[in-house]
């Protein structure tokens, strides 16, 4: 799923991390830290508009990428 992603945006409560991963080429271990919950599935929701991912629930990135 990651190689038709160019942003990924992560978030956790009010956190939100934005990693570039064209540009900033994270480890896979980060990669597993930003989309992984405690159980090791994929943290939910998930939503993939373009070339952006965005997981995890904040409402300002949702309102930010959707709009």
């Amino acid at each position: 799923m990651l190689a038709s992603v160019d942003v990924l945006i992560s978030t956790r409560g009010k956190k939100v991390v934005m990693v570039n991963l064209k540009k900033d080429k994270p480890s896979w271990d980060e990669l597993k830290r930003l989309l992984m919950g405690p159980t090791g599935n994929l943290r939910a929701p998930v939503i993939k508009k373009g070339r952006t991912l965005l997981v995890g629930f904040e409402e300002g990135a949702y309102k930010e990428l959707l709009k």
